[in-house]
Parts: structure tokens; C-alpha cells; sequence
């Protein structure tokens, strides 16, 4: 079957946006909400199992801070807290601090001029995925994309598989026809789970062993490329 859509996760795949974007802006919400809680490169990858931000402060409060956990406003505060932290991260991407990976821009534009459609998969919001396709791609980046499915449109996130489901739905495509690209196991999971062929792209902390069930695991410094995810489909579909 020929490969007729390439299907990103955001975070870490399109672009270092967990390690270079959203750990420094939940770090400056922190101290703007008087939390003495800094969350270091190495252990934020250890939160990445949780699929959302705000699953991430939910686990790391209830583990490492059990009395702001226990406040009775807890939910809204968090919420606080998000909106904090999401503003940040709007300001880093307007200020050219989160690029593209070097490889996904060549690979986005190659896509786009040979056919292939491109869609998201994310756990992120909407206003985020926008922000770092038009700060990196330009003005209509997102237009580029026949999908885009975010959290403000799937509320159960990875490794739930809804999101993808939905991307399917919305490219009117089955999933052999698709190739997704993601770099945590909660991603995988869920494009696994709607029968999507997966490539993953390993975060420095991650253990190969990790991703299983994925068609491929390629190393940071392996990068991606429309001639090789084609091959990989196209093993994936006679494997």
C-alpha cells in the first residue's frame, strides 16, 4: 500500500518543545505561583509517561508535594497554573526560542510537494501546535495540515487512542494507508492501538527496549526523511 499520509505527535517530534519549551515554562508558572518546584531535563522525562501537562502536575503533586495536592481549590489552582504556564510558552515561541527539528522542515515541504498529506496527533492545544508551525514554517503553516487534533478536541489523551482515531476519521483514510511518527511510549501506545504503522523518534533519556510495537526506533542523531519513511511503510504493509 503506498503511504498517503505522514501523521506527527508534536512534543518532541516536530520540535525539542517538552525539554526546550514547556519544562522552562511550567518552571516560570512555578515560582509566579509561589511553588518551590523545579522540574531538572532528566526528570522531566521521567514525567513524560503522563500524557498531559496537567496529568504531569497532578502525579508530581500528589508524589512530591502531597499538601498542595490535599488543598481543597486544588483543581482550579492547577488550572491557574497551566494558564500561567501556557502564556510562557507562547512567549518563548514567539521569540524564536523553540525551532523545528533540522530534518522536519525538509520532510514537511517534501510531503507537501510529492502528495503525501500531513496531519497531528497531540496531546498539546490547539493554540500551541499553531504557534510552532507558524513561527518556524510561517504565517498559514497550519493550513498545511488536512488534520489537526489536539487536545481541545479529544479530551482523553495518550495512550488513549482517540486522538488518532480522530485524525483517521477526519483524513477519511484506514490506518495502513498511514504512518505515525512519535517519540514516547504513551504515543505509541496509542497509535498502535488504532492500527496505525509507527516510527519512533528516541528522546535522549528514553531505553530502546521501551517502544515496543513500533515499526522503527531511530536515534536522535538519525534523522527522518520521505524516502525512508516510505521503505518503512511499505515493509510495514507486507510485513
Amino acid at each position: 500500500m503506498a503511504l498517503r499520509a505522514i501523521i506527527f505527535c508534536v512534543d518532541g517530534t516536530l520540535a525539542n518543545t517538552e525539554r526546550d519549551g514547556h519544562r522552562p515554562a511550567f518552571n516560570a508558572a512555578f515560582a509566579e505561583m509561589g511553588l518551590p518546584w523545579h522540574w531538572g531535563e532528566s526528570f522531566y522525562g521521567t514525567l513524560l509517561v503522563k500524557g498531559s501537562g496537567l496529568e504531569r502536575v497532578r502525579f508530581y503533586a500528589e508524589h512530591f508535594d502531597p499538601a498542595t495536592f490535599a488543598r481543597p481549590d486544588f483543581e482550579e489552582f492547577i488550572q491557574r497554573l497551566y494558564e500561567l504556564k501556557t502564556r510562557n510558552y507562547q512567549r518563548l515561541l514567539a521569540a524564536g526560542a523553540i525551532p523545528l527539528r533540522a530534518d522536519i522542515g525538509s520532510l514537511i515541504c517534501d510531503a507537501r510537494t510529492e502528495g503525501v498529506r500531513l496531519a497531528i496527533a497531540s496531546n498539546s492545544r490547539l493554540d500551541n501546535i499553531v504557534g510552532l508551525l507558524r513561527a518556524n514554517l510561517g504565517p498559514n503553516a497550519d493550513a498545511w495540515f488536512d488534520a489537526i487534533v489536539s487536545s481541545d478536541v479529544v479530551k482523553v489523551p495518550k495512550p488513549a487512542p482517540d486522538a488518532y482515531k480522530k485524525v483517521l476519521e477526519l483524513l477519511n483514510l484506514p490506518p495502513r494507508d498511514c504512518l505515525a511518527v512519535e517519540n514516547t511510549t504513551a504515543g505509541l501506545e496509542a497509535s498502535v492501538a488504532a492500527g496505525i504503522p509507527t516510527v519512533v523518534t528516541m528522546r535522549s533519556y528514553a531505553k530502546e527496549d521501551e517502544y515496543y510495537g513500533a515499526r522503527l526506533v531511530l536515534h536522535e542523531t538519525e534523522q527522518l526523511s520521505l524516502e525512508k519513511l516510505r521503505l518503512w511503510h511499505a515493509t510495514a504493509s507486507t510485513s
